[in-house]
């Protein structure tokens, strides 16, 4: 019987939904170049710990090393920089909007390029629903204004690379039927190996190194990068990319809540209701709602 994958998934959730304040604080002494190179470092270092603890051993065929180094520029190098860059011309809560987008766009990966796994139907209008709930939660209406067309191009294009990196994993990582922990290990160890001469050229914007942005770029890459992938993985595995990449509509539930915390503002009715649905949303796609009406 497989292991439940929903502790990790709403883990993941959580721990994504707190990046985006995590790069803000940490583009306050870094480049975007610096953010993702320090969070893949990090989270590679804590991954091999990790492998080390287990006694979990790293990959050693060249050909799968491409693989992972594929699925580190579309989890971690393309999207992580682009990220990091936009959100110096977007707000963090509209990154967020932006981010919940992934499902839809693996929907299309998968419809179009990786036709091998099935979608049901409840599953499609799972993620629609979804989508609906985090335009709810963050007042789309409202926000968009406050944003610069930049950032939004960088933010979809982002958004893109991981549509395509949950169907890519499932069809060419994970039937390698390596641990997590390895795959993970072996995804950051290229991610940062190819972000290390971009960080060296423009990695540090300013000297000064604020406590508070420090200890968000630690909770961004032990946490963010090398727990959260090991989730990840476990995920894909355990339920297929298209449930796997609804995590997204959690993030900024997290984001937004997080944001107000630490801002001091205050949530209104739309955010609430909107988190309704994102759950909603989110149980229709796992599946979850049939099995509570088969029960009762």
């Amino acid at each position: 019987m497989r292991k439940s994958w929903l502790p990790a998934y709403l883990a993941l959730g959580t721990v994504w939904g707190c990046s985006f304040i995590f790069i803000e604080l940490g583009l306050e002494f870094l480049t975007p170049f610096g953010v993702t190179f320090i969070r893949c470092a990090l989270g590679a270092i804590t991954l091999i710990i990790i492998s080390r603890i287990r006694k979990i051993n790293l990959p050693t065929d060249r050909k799968v090393w491409q693989k992972l180094w594929v699925v580190a520029l579309l989890l971690n190098v393309i999207p992580g920089v682009l990220f990091a860059f936009a959100q110096q011309y977007v707000t963090s809560v509209f990154a967020s909007i932006i981010n919940a987008a992934t499902p839809l766009m693996t929907l299309v990966f998968i419809l179009v390029i990786f036709r091998e796994e099935k979608l049901k139907r409840e599953q499609i209008f799972g993620l629609l629903i979804g989508a609906l709930g985090v335009m709810t939660v963050v007042g789309v209406w409202k926000e968009l204004g406050d944003n610069q067309l930049v950032g939004v191009i960088a933010l979809l294009i982002a958004v893109s690379c991981y549509g395509a990196s949950y169907p890519y994993s499932t069809r060419n990582v994970i039937p390698l039927k390596l641990k997590p922990e390895a795959l993970a290990a072996g995804q950051l160890i290229m991610a940062a190996i190819t972000l290390l001469p971009l960080f060296l050229i423009n990695g540090i914007s300013n000297n000064s190194y604020p406590r508070q942005s420090v200890i968000a770029m630690l909770c961004l890459g032990i946490f963010g990068s090398g727990f959260a992938y090991i989730w990840n993985f476990s995920i894909t595995a355990a339920a297929g990319s298209a449930i796997a990449s609804s995590v997204t509509y959690l993030t900024p539930v997290v984001a937004v809540i997080v944001g107000r915390l630490y801002l001091g503002e205050v949530i209104v009715w739309h955010e609430i209701f909107g988190a309704i649905i994102v759950i909603l949303g989110a149980l229709l796609s796992q599946g979850r709602l049939n099995r509570l009406v088969k029960t009762k």
